[in-house]
């Protein structure tokens, strides 16, 4: 595919700000989910380029050309998703063209294009089709290999960019990859960013939001915000470099902030899972482990996956034979018969709105046992009653670790 080359020349500006419009009413009624704006918002954020804000606009010429122009006040390039078929409210190109003054115009060597796309497959060529070969002045058309969609590049007297892309995600990937992403780099494309995460447990997003406090909370840089995750709260601290200071350097001192407020409920950094975790602890000590769970429909398991660790799983509804029996002797069996250093076993109990929730574990130092209640009952109930679980035995390791316990003790499948 040849595509059109804007003839004015420019200087660019690097690029280290961004807002994503997704565009098409599918979006907005909910019948299709955005997940365009998330994945590019993502490798933006990684790649130290700040995200002003994303938008999902329905296809209205208006909407979509007011959204385009305060996007190009805010941010050094705008990207949009969707908006660049061949139809009437596929909007994007016009609302485009009506932000930079400019008339579309047919392409002669992407009309050329399309229309043999459709001769090799023997599909009669609509004419409206030609919408798709649209470029206008400032444009460059971006190659579209996995469809009859070219996106468009446009660039702005000021040095800023609009980049243009299809909504379908096996579109806008390569495309984004492959042509988009090198010519931004080449601009200059983000800045150094330095983050890191916090996972926590045992606390509630306001209670950790409440100890941070609301200076460190409202900082420009470092920036630190918390995040309600299924399995955690996570705080994301990110820092930037400033003059005379790095971007390290800002990091530790927020870093050591953070820890001071909130270290106490800390189980994980990053990426970690409490599979991942559990098992990083379980090795160090040579350990295993097997799990029995009661009234919680198998949450724990779902939750630590198929962790190498865990030997063996079994799950008791409520009501059930054994279901009643003491927890430490659901847990001591666990262990014997899996042939594990450790048993562990979670009873999930509802009681009026809430859950109560039992833990036992057996293993080298002897038992363990505790309860606490879970906000909720039903699923998010035993839901949460796996997630204590999971804290359980990372506190009992945790522990362990600390007082190097002998990992030559007998596992409880041969005491």
């Amino acid at each position: 595919m040849k595509t059109a080359r804007p003839t004015a020349k420019l200087t660019p500006r690097p690029i280290r700000s961004a807002v994503l419009l997704a565009i098409g009413s599918e979006l907005t009624v909910g019948e299709t989910r955005d997940t365009n704006s998330g994945e590019l918002a993502r490798f933006l954020a990684e790649a130290g380029v700040d995200v002003a804000w994303i938008s999902a606009l329905p296809d209205r010429l208006e909407t979509v050309t007011s959204a385009l122009a305060n996007a190009l006040v805010a941010a050094d390039a705008v990207i949009t998703t969707g908006g660049l078929g061949p139809t009437p409210d596929d909007l994007t190109r016009e609302a485009i063209a009506q932000v930079c003054r400019e008339v579309p115009a047919v392409d002669p060597h992407l009309a050329t294009w399309l229309r043999h796309l459709f001769e090799r497959r023997d599909i009669p060529f609509p004419e409206t089709n030609l919408k798709q070969a649209w470029v206008i002045k400032s444009s460059t058309a971006i190659p579209n290999d996995r469809g009859t969609a070219p996106g468009w590049w446009v660039d702005r007297p000021d040095g800023r960019v609009i980049v243009a892309l299809p909504g379908p995600p096996s579109e806008m990937r390569p495309m984004w990859q492959g042509w988009v992403l090198p010519r931004l780099e080449k601009r200059g494309f983000g800045q150094e960013r330095i983050t890191r995460t916090f996972r926590l447990t045992g606390i509630g997003e306001s209670a950790v939001a409440d100890r941070l406090g609301e200076e460190l909370l409202r900082a420009q840089n470092p920036i630190v915000a918390t995040y309600a995750r299924a399995d955690a709260v996570d705080v994301r601290v990110s820092a930037v470099p400033e003059p005379r200071r790095s971007a390290a350097s800002i990091l530790a001192k927020a870093e050591a902030a953070v820890l001071a407020a909130v270290g106490d409920h800390v189980w994980g950094h990053d990426d970690d899972t409490w599979s991942s975790v559990l098992g990083r602890e379980l090795v160090e000590k040579g350990w295993d482990a097997a799990l029995v769970e009661v009234g919680t429909g198998g949450s724990a398991t779902r939750l630590l996956g198929e962790a190498t660790w865990l030997k063996a799983s079994r799950s008791i509804a409520t009501g059930d034979p054994g279901a009643e029996l003491p927890l430490a002797g659901l847990a001591r069996q666990a262990g014997r018969s899996a042939g594990a250093w450790i048993g562990l076993a979670v009873r999930a109990v509802e009681v009026g709105d809430d859950t109560r929730v039992e833990l036992s574990a057996v293993g080298p130092w002897g038992v363990s046992e505790t309860s606490q209640t879970a906000f909720l009952g039903g699923s998010e109930g035993r839901r949460r009653a796996g997630i204590a679980a999971a804290a359980f035995l990372h506190e009992i390791l945790r522990t362990a670790l600390a007082a190097r316990l002998s990992s030559t003790a007998p596992p409880t499948g041969r005491q």
